[in-house]
C-alpha cells in the first residue's frame, strides 16, 4: 500500500461524460433536479480499476508524477474507494478547483440562489465520511492544495475541523516532497505555505504526468502576459513547455487509452510569444505535434485580442483549424470578455486589448467573434458582474456589446465579481446588490445562453452512440430551465423586450 494517498470529491474525479464544459455544471445548485441526476449530468463516476481511477485531473497528476519521481510511493485513488487504500497510508493530499464553492461560477449561483453549490456540498461530504474521519483520528497527516487553496483562508474553522494540517497556495513543485517527507516522519507541518514568483518551478522542475488526465487536458505553458487585475494567473511566471515535453504527455494519455484532449494555457494562441502577436508557425507545429495522438482537440483558454491579431497578421485562426478540423467539426474554448466598457477595462484589464487600443475593446470583442464562427470555434465566454469602480453606465455598455452578440453562436456566462488577483483586498459582490440594469444583463445572458445552448447542443453529442442516449437528458435539462425562467420572466425572446435596449446591429444572423 502507499504511503501517500491523493484524491478529491466527486465532482472533481469525473470526466464529465468526456466534455469538459459539463463539469462547470457541477459549480451549480442542484434546483429543478435531485441532486443524483445533477451528479449524471455533470460529473459521473471515474472509470476506475479497482478504486484507481482511468483519469484524474491535470493538477493530481502533476503532483503525482513529482513524489513518484523522487522515490515516494503515491496512489491517486477515486474518493468512493478511498476506504480500501487509506489505512497504511500517513499522508493524505487533497486538490480541488473549488473547494467551498467561493470561485466566481460558484459563488454566482450560491448568492443567486442562497444555496451551497454541488461541489462544496459533494466536497464536504468526503471530509465528513467516516473513512477520513478514521484516517484523521489514527494520526494521517492531510495537506490540501490545488487552484482554490486560498479559499482555506475564509475557513479556518473547517480547517481545524477536518484536521487540515497544511494548506499549499501556488506552484507546489518546489515544496511538496519537502512536506510529504516531512509527514511521512511526523515532523512539524507549516499551517500555510504561500508560494509566490521567486518560488516558481523552472520547466526542468515540472515532472511530466505517468498517468492519464481527465480528458486528456495537457498544459502548453503556464502564467500569462496580460496582466489582468482580477486574475491571479497574471501573479504567476511565465514559462513555455518545449514541445519534447508536451509529446511526453501526450503519449501517456495516449497509451492509457485517451484520444481526445485539451491543450492548457490562459492564452493558448500566445504560445511561444511574449509580444501579444501569436506565432503561427509554433501553433501550427503545436497543434500538427498534437494531431499525431489525439483525434479530436479543444482549448482550454484563449483571449479574444490574440485570434484578432493572428488573423490579421497571418489567417492565424484559419490555418490552426485546418489542423483542428481535420476530423471534428468544431472546438471549444473558454474566452473572457469581463466588460464591454473601455473606461472599466482600461482601469482592470490595461493589456487586455493589446495589441490594439483598449478604447476599441467592444469591436474588438465582436470582430472576433465573427473570426471565431468562420472557423468553428465555439467559445463560453465570461462577465464579471460588479468589478470595483463599475458604473451604471459600463453595466450599459456590457449590455450593447452582448446585444451585438445575440447572434453569436456561445455561451455567454456572467459571474459576480470574485477577490482575486491584485484585487485579492476588495470586497466581494453579492445578488442582493444587483441594480436593475445588472439584472437586465443577466436576463439577455440567460436569454442568450438558452437560445445559444440548443443551437450547440445538437453538435455536442456528435461523435458516438453513447452521446445519442444521453443528448434528450440536456436538451430536457435545457427546455425545463427555459420553462422556469419563462414563467418568472426571466426570458426574453426579442432584443426589444429589455427594459434597456440600444438597438445595435447583430452582425451574426
Amino acid at each position: 500500500m502507499a504511503d501517500v494517498i491523493i484524491t478529491t470529491d466527486r465532482t472533481m474525479m469525473s470526466n464529465h461524460h468526456g466534455k469538459e464544459f459539463l463539469g462547470f455544471g457541477a459549480t451549480g445548485v442542484p434546483v429543478l433536479f435531485p441532486e443524483k441526476f445533477w451528479l449524471y449530468l455533470f460529473a459521473p463516476k471515474m472509470k476506475n480499476k479497482k478504486g484507481i481511477p482511468w483519469q484524474a485531473s491535470y493538477g493530481i497528476r502533476k503532483i503525482e508524477a513529482k513524489l513518484l519521481d523522487s522515490g515516494i510511493d503515491t496512489l491517486v485513488v477515486d474518493p468512493d474507494y478511498l476506504d480500501r487504500y487509506i489505512d497504511n497510508a500517513k499522508v493524505l493530499l487533497l486538490s480541488h478547483h473549488d473547494y467551498f464553492g467561493f470561485g466566481p461560477p460558484s459563488s454566482t449561483f450560491a448568492s443567486i440562489f442562497k444555496e451551497e453549490p454541488l461541489n462544496a456540498r459533494s466536497f464536504a461530504r468526503l471530509m465528513e465520511s467516516d473513512t477520513v474521519r478514521r484516517a484523521k483520528n489514527r494520526g494521517i497527516k492531510i495537506i490540501a492544495g490545488g487552484p482554490s487553496a486560498w479559499q482555506w483562508n475564509y475557513r479556518k474553522d473547517l480547517m481545524d475541523k477536518w484536521g487540515i494540517d497544511t494548506v499549499v497556495d501556488g506552484e507546489g513543485e518546489k515544496i511538496v516532497v519537502d512536506l510529504v517527507k516531512k509527514a511521512i516522519n511526523n515532523e512539524e507541518l507549516p499551517r500555510f505555505v504561500v508560494m509566490n514568483n521567486k518560488d516558481a518551478p523552472t520547466i526542468e522542475e515540472i515532472s511530466e504526468i505517468k498517468h492519464a488526465s481527465v480528458n486528456g487536458l495537457i498544459e502548453i505553458m503556464r502564467g500569462c502576459i496580460r496582466g489582468c487585475k482580477f486574475c491571479s494567473v497574471t501573479l504567476r511566471a511565465l514559462r513555455f513547455y518545449p514541445y519534447e515535453k508536451i509529446e511526453k504527455e501526450l503519449q501517456v494519455n495516449y497509451r492509457e487509452g485517451v484520444r481526445s484532449g485539451i491543450l492548457h494555457a490562459e492564452d493558448v494562441p500566445l504560445y511561444g510569444s511574449l509580444d501579444y502577436i501569436p506565432k503561427t508557425e509554433k501553433l501550427i507545429k503545436l497543434h500538427e505535434l498534437t494531431k499525431k495522438y489525439y483525434k479530436t482537440i479543444a482549448w482550454s483558454h484563449a483571449s479574444l485580442a490574440a485570434i484578432l491579431a493572428g488573423e490579421k497578421n497571418d489567417k492565424m485562426l484559419t490555418r490552426v483549424s485546418e489542423i483542428i478540423k481535420k476530423d471534428q467539426d468544431w472546438w471549444g474554448a473558454e474566452i473572457g470578455i469581463e466588460t464591454g466598457s473601455p473606461r472599466l477595462a482600461e482601469i482592470i484589464m490595461p493589456n487586455k486589448a493589446k495589441p490594439f487600443e483598449t478604447k476599441n475593446w467592444p469591436d474588438v470583442v465582436v470582430e472576433a467573434a465573427g473570426v471565431m464562427q468562420d472557423a468553428g470555434l465555439v467559445p463560453a465566454m465570461t462577465l464579471i458582474v460588479g468589478l470595483p469602480e463599475e458604473t451604471e453606465e459600463d453595466v450599459i455598455k456590457t449590455i450593447e456589446l452582448v446585444e451585438r452578440l445575440w447572434d453569436f453562436k456561445a455561451i455567454i456566462m456572467p459571474m459576480f465579481f470574485v477577490p482575486m488577483g491584485i484585487l485579492k483586498n476588495k470586497d466581494w459582490y453579492r445578488a442582493y446588490e444587483l441594480t436593475d440594469t445588472q439584472q437586465e444583463l443577466l436576463k439577455l445572458c440567460l436569454s442568450h445562453g438558452v437560445r445559444q445552448g440548443k443551437r450547440i447542443l445538437r453538435n455536442y453529442f456528435n461523435e458516438h452512440l453513447y452521446y445519442y442516449l444521453i443528448y434528450p437528458f440536456y436538451w430536457s435539462f435545457i427546455e425545463t430551465i427555459e420553462r422556469v425562467a419563462k414563467r418568472k420572466g426571466y426570458l426574453i425572446s426579442d432584443l426589444s423586450e429589455l427594459k434597456i435596449n440600444k438597438n445595435k446591429a447583430h452582425p451574426f444572423s
